[in-house]
């Protein structure tokens, strides 16, 4: 009692640290490409049933709603994949800096997104998509890592929060443009505006500096590791079972973002249609729900880190978790089947919106479990893998899909892998009032 009387004999809270002012336009400059990625990452499922309806005809193949949900899984499955790929950027950035290869991600998922436009067939748009996906995917564990190694330690846990409002933002940024340009001028002019993220990556590289820990590693050569000894690290004794749970938790997470946020546009479009609403008035439609889902995970978000220090990291996911099943459950297993279920579904976007917050518990809790010299391998590989089992099961969405005819049930049973999810949280390592590793 003492000794605290010592350290604070006002009994006033400390101050926050002050951000300098290269940390802010760093942030603002990282933050700023998690929204354009949110903006590239969306816009497919906005326009999924348009740019479909065009181009399986154009590919031999009926463009039935089964087809049109079969083939639109598979496409966001070959994302999903790309994503996966994006594991690439991890050992990259550990050798040769966050911010050069942050550029290089982002300019790569913008330049193929507007080469979406340009697609003949649904085989091209495939291949786009897919390259496209290994940007994107780097922009989650670059933007993560540097938030983290650039901001002081008690800023950085709500800096991740901050951050993963981004690709949210991003989603409200889509569904205007779509509201706009993609009713009026269709889906080809949307992925056209996949493209402005291409000059972003110029001034990330030309304006923002390397964060200080990640620079101060990098002068040691010892710290200067391959690609292959990163990866392999994940695996030693010390790492294996964060590395294992950590990928399997944001697998869960990844199909969970991709049932209730994915679908969406196509769940309301259907359900408008079924209400007799011409098709610009379901694009419309789409458009705003997308921005419910936006606003609501936006909150979520800003609750998680929150809710994570009060909590412990493990629990605050185990709470996101089971809220997410619920609402899967709820809104694509029974109020999508109900006759008038489009105002009520409408409202269900709130709350799979506000559990889908989740992945910023993941931006704070990632970079707590690996020190700096493979911080970005780390959190990229741990990213990609939980990306591939997304993939998997739109793989088997597409068939289940196509079995159904209709995309609400196979979606709804997504929520079974939240069930998983739980079981494993116990066996993670729970990382709260520990200081990022150096």
């Amino acid at each position: 009692m003492n000794k605290a009387i010592a350290v604070n004999p006002t009994g006033v809270k400390p101050r926050r640290t002050t951000l300098t002012r290269e940390q802010i336009g760093g942030f603002w400059a990282v933050y700023a490409g998690w929204v354009l990625d949110g903006v590239d990452s969306v816009i497919y499922a906005l326009v999924l049933i348009p740019a479909l309806t065009e181009l399986l005809p154009l590919s031999g193949i009926a463009a039935t709603p089964g087809n049109l949900g079969m083939y639109g899984s598979i496409l966001f499955a070959l994302f999903l994949i790309g994503w996966g790929l994006s594991f690439i950027w991890g050992p990259l950035a550990d050798r040769f800096g966050r911010v050069k290869t942050l550029a290089a991600s982002i300019l790569i998922y913008s330049v193929f997104t507007g080469a979406a436009a340009f697609a003949h067939n649904v085989w091209e748009l495939a291949a786009f998509r897919l390259i496209a996906g290994i940007g994107v995917g780097g922009e989650w564990a670059l933007a993560g890592t540097y938030v983290a190694e650039s901001w002081p330690e008690d800023r950085r846990k709500m800096g991740a929060g901050y951050l993963q409002t981004g690709y949210y933002l991003g989603f409200f940024i889509a569904a205007w443009l779509n509201y706009t340009i993609g009713a009026t001028y269709g889906w080809r002019a949307m992925f056209l505006c996949g493209l402005a993220p291409a000059l972003l990556a110029i001034f990330t590289v030309l304006r923002v500096k390397e964060p200080g820990q990640w620079d101060k590693a990098s002068k040691d050569v010892a710290a200067v590791v391959s690609a292959s000894s990163s990866l392999k690290e994940l695996f030693s004794p010390a790492f294996r079972r964060r590395t294992l749970t950590s990928a399997t938790l944001v697998g869960v997470a990844v199909i969970g973002l991709w049932a209730g946020s994915v679908y969406e546009a196509s769940a309301v479009v259907t359900l408008a249609t079924r209400a007799g609403i011409d098709r610009i008035g379901a694009v419309h439609l789409a458009s705003i729900g997308a921005a419910i889902l936006s606003f609501a995970t936006i909150l979520g978000c800003l609750a998680a880190p929150w809710l994570a220090e009060r909590v412990g990291r493990r629990a605050a996911l185990g709470i996101y978790f089971a809220g997410m099943a619920v609402s899967i459950v709820f809104a694509f297993g029974w109020v999508f089947y109900q006759p008038d279920g489009l105002n009520l579904f409408m409202v269900s976007l709130l709350f799979l919106g506000f559990f889908g917050g989740n992945f910023a518990i993941f931006s704070l809790w990632l970079p707590e479990q690996y020190p700096t010299r493979i911080r970005a391998t780390a959190f990229a590989f741990n990213a990609s893998i939980g990306r591939f089992l997304g993939a998997g099961v739109n793989f088997l969405l597409a068939a289940a899909i196509q079995w159904q005819g209709s995309l609400g049930l196979p979606v709804a049973w997504t929520a079974a892998a939240f069930g998983v999810g739980l079981l494993i949280l116990p066996f993670a390592v729970e990382t709260r009032d520990q200081k990022l590793p150096e």
